[in-house]
């Protein structure tokens, strides 16, 4: 099943339910008025949603071709960003000279979560020189969350996936990082790709808390990475139990996988433009990839074996904010 969000001028917008391929929706608003209520209400909302999803499939709906699509969820309760992938820390420690984490030990942030870009929307940025970089994610949605929930048990409250890119402000970051008191400036508001998903919707490429599909970036029309989504250090279910050892998450929590990232990244390129400049840095000695303009673009999509376009595509430009 595939959930949506349009657009109409009001913070949550309104619910949909989206056929798999993408090209029509129903109204869910007699069944949840936003997704944050349908996720309030998942075990009552979802056999209905299910409903609207099956009469999708046998035809109805209207083109969703001219609908204005906001983020699946255009302000959540918490989002919270893992780096989940070794290559990419790897390559970070390698960039701005710090140490390794503490083995067995997830990285997670707690970041902006009041406001969530659309797929298309323009990004302001205030300057060129903050270092303005893209980052291609996957992520969870989940329900209520109990504190002290086991990996095993965090599986069956992952809802739906999404599709991100974390924008990073690379000039910023180091600087936060320093004071330990973890990042405001250098992480604005993310975006997120128009459909979030039941992981159903995957098959086989949902197994083990992970996307096992590749997710495609161009920069400025470009390919600029390819990275597969499967070789995650922990899974979105470890990534669940970590951030709710000590605290209950809300229904509408949002986690993501950090960078995705592999370790042939010579090969398939990256997914941020930080990661190429650490490759550069290895082989090179020095960084010679400038990071974003004003007026470049950044596409981000992640296909099905079938060819089938998962999450719709994240598809911006950076203007002058």
């Amino acid at each position: 099943m595939k959930l949506a969000t349009l657009d109409t001028g009001t913070p949550d917008g309104t619910l949909i339910v989206v056929s798999l391929d993408g090209s029509r929706y129903l109204p869910a608003s007699t069944i949840a008025a936003t997704l944050q209520q349908a996720i309030d209400g998942w075990a009552n909302a979802e056999p209905a949603l299910r409903a609207l999803a099956h009469r999708l499939d046998a035809g109805e709906g209207e083109s969703i071709e001219n609908a204005a699509l906001a983020a699946p969820l255009p302000r959540a309760w918490q989002w919270l960003d893992g780096s989940a992938y070794r290559s990419h820390g790897e390559l970070m420690e390698t960039l701005f000279g710090t140490e390794p984490p503490p083995a067995g030990r997830p990285l997670m942030y707690q970041g902006l979560s009041h406001q969530f870009l659309s797929a298309t929307a323009d990004v302001p940025m205030p300057r060129e020189e903050d270092g303005i970089d893209f980052e291609g994610e996957f992520g969870v949605i989940t329900d209520f969350v109990p504190m002290g929930v086991t990996p095993e048990a965090a599986m069956t409250h992952i809802k739906l996936l999404v599709q991100i890119n974390d924008w990073s402000l690379r000039a910023l970051a180091p600087i936060e990082m320093k004071t330990g008191f973890g990042w405001v400036q250098a992480k604005p508001a993310c975006s997120v790709a128009p459909f979030a998903v039941t992981p159903d919707v995957l098959g086989e490429a949902w197994r083990e808390g992970r996307v096992h599909l590749p997710l495609g970036v161009d920069w400025n029309g470009q390919r600029f990475g390819n990275a597969q989504g499967g070789p995650m250090e922990f899974g979105f279910h470890e990534l669940i139990a970590h951030a709710a050892s000590t605290r209950s998450l809300c229904a509408g929590t949002i986690i993501g996988s950090g960078t995705v990232s592999n370790s042939n990244f010579r090969e398939i390129g990256s997914s941020c433009i930080a990661e190429r400049r650490g490759i550069e840095m290895l082989d090179e000695g020095q960084a010679r990839t400038g990071f974003m303009r004003f007026g470049d673009t950044v596409r981000m999509e992640a296909r099905l074996p079938d060819g089938g376009l998962l999450f719709g595509a994240i598809d911006q430009k950076v203007v002058k904010g």
